[in-house]
């Protein structure tokens, strides 16, 4: 009976998208039976180098031909897009993609009027929510898109929080032991949920029996864990990581069994001394090598938190904002750089977290260079200044700034989070037979990174969605709904 339910899952995944409906059309640029992009430079998503004047052609939601503009076949009743200048890439695929945002003293308010909107103008075109506070909320919204009644992007809802008991967030509900989390698990894809991730106060036996019943049913399970080390989880069958080596509790001094020490999931000044070449932190990738455990980089959220006046807020961030959320992440980035605050934590006026984050760069970038799975999200949580879609952009920048390429940054944004989801078949790459899924770039991000901001349109199933209108309509509502 469940290996059926779990069929039925997959087979209501891989669905043809619906026709969009009414409330979609004002967002609609492109909508035509057979369209050609020509003369376009492509990054096809597999971390081959940019190829120049090519063109793409796609019908019914497929990519029907990709190839040199000189020699491409376009069909006569095609609508013609000239892209000289552009670029086109796979639709991102947000690996820890919220619907939620934080609204202040340990409470997060569901975003989903705008995130959605945001995902899909930022060139998101696939996510993973990765942890959830409204679970119902984001199974409905999946619905919603799927069916065509609302513009966003399409969606792996992650389960509620696996949380131990002792949690700081109020909202998650606080597992009573192994039984417990086996029942959640089991509940949650009875309800339609592929994902589950764990979360801090989780014990080494919860945590255990959650992977085992999830992998019962063909869903995977993610952690953002303090509790739990990475090494014990990796032992337990956990699939992935999020937010890189910052929340690995292994060495921390004084770190008990299922206890998160001090509440506290990382330890900067102990990050700032590893070296990726050697020692713990080297030793730490080759265990997940040796055990196949992906790592989601989760870069803005921590840039955010990590570095006095960066990132510069932008006027899109700022525009998109409540007049209460950009209020509160103003006043966020003045206590982040206030001395008397840092010599109360840390005991001087600078700041251990720029030289911790410069490791968790390496490490990234080291673990992904040895043959792990690296996957790319944004985390629109802590300050409150990393929001859908635009830190989607800046995660590929900053992975850039770790030390790959802008098209190796772009391949994980894109293939990695694909092959992990059991989507690579459909999406990832721009291919023949695959989902026409594809991100019109002004500019040349294979050269200059910071040019994938500049989303003009975003092509889900072959439907070209205007990146501006979608942010026009969510102006100052960030942090309301």
């Amino acid at each position: 009976m469940r290996k059926d339910f779990v069929l039925f899952l997959f087979l209501c995944s891989v669905a043809p998208a619906q026709t969009p409906g009414p409330a979609l059309k004002p967002f609609i640029k492109v909508d035509a039976p057979v369209v050609a992009l020509t003369h376009v430079r492509v990054i096809d998503g597999t971390g081959s180098e940019a190829l120049g004047d090519q063109t793409i052609v796609f019908s019914k939601g497929k990519i029907d031909s990709v190839g040199d503009a000189s020699s491409a076949s376009v069909p006569k009743d095609a609508q013609v897009l000239d892209l000289h200048g552009y670029t086109v890439i796979p639709g991102l695929v947000g690996m820890h993609d919220h619907m939620f945002y934080p609204a202040g003293n340990g409470i997060f308010s569901e975003m989903g009027f705008s995130f959605p909107r945001l995902y899909l103008a930022g060139g998101v075109t696939t996510i993973r929510t990765t942890g959830a506070l409204e679970p119902y909320t984001d199974l409905e919204l999946k619905k919603q898109i799927d069916s065509g009644q609302t513009p966003g992007p399409k969606m792996h809802v992650t389960g509620p929080y696996l949380e131990g008991a002792g949690s700081w967030a109020l909202q998650m509900h606080q597992l009573s032991g192994p039984d417990d989390a086996t029942r959640t698990v089991n509940f949650w894809i009875d309800q339609g949920v592929d994902n589950f991730k764990a979360y801090m106060f989780i014990t080494r036996a919860e945590l255990g029996a959650a992977i085992q019943a999830a992998h019962k049913r063909g869903a995977k399970v993610t952690g953002h864990l303090c509790s739990v080390t990475w090494r014990e989880a990796v032992d337990l069958g956990i699939d992935d990581l999020e937010h890189g080596w910052f929340v690995d509790t292994e060495f921390v001094a004084d770190k008990k069994p299922d206890q998160c020490p001090d509440g506290k999931s990382e330890d900067p000044f102990m990050m700032a001394k590893l070296d990726a070449n050697s020692g713990p932190m080297h030793d730490s990738i080759q265990y997940l090598l040796q055990h196949h455990v992906a790592v989601t980089s989760t870069l803005p959220v921590f840039e955010m938190g990590s570095f006095p006046g960066r990132p510069t807020m932008q006027k899109r961030v700022l525009d998109a904002l409540s007049p209460d959320a950009r209020s509160a992440v103003l006043a966020n980035r003045v206590r982040s750089s206030d001395a008397s605050l840092l010599r109360q934590r840390y005991g001087s006026d600078v700041s251990p977290w720029p030289a911790a984050f410069k490791k968790e760069l390496e490490f990234e970038y080291a673990f992904s260079k040895a043959g792990g799975l690296l996957l790319a999200g944004l985390d629109p949580t802590g300050m409150g200044g990393v929001i859908a879609g635009f830190g989607d952009q800046r995660e590929v920048e900053l992975l850039v700034e770790a030390g790959f390429t802008p098209v190796e940054a772009i391949h994980i944004a894109t293939y990695n989070g694909a092959q992990y989801l059991g989507d690579l078949d459909r999406i990832g790459t721009i291919a023949v037979g695959k989902q026409a899924d594809l991100v019109v770039i002004k500019g040349d991000p294979s050269k200059n990174i910071e040019d994938i901001e500049n989303v003009e349109t975003v092509f889900k199933d072959g439907v070209g969605y205007d990146s501006a209108k979608l942010i026009d309509s969510v102006r100052g509502v960030v942090g309301s709904r």
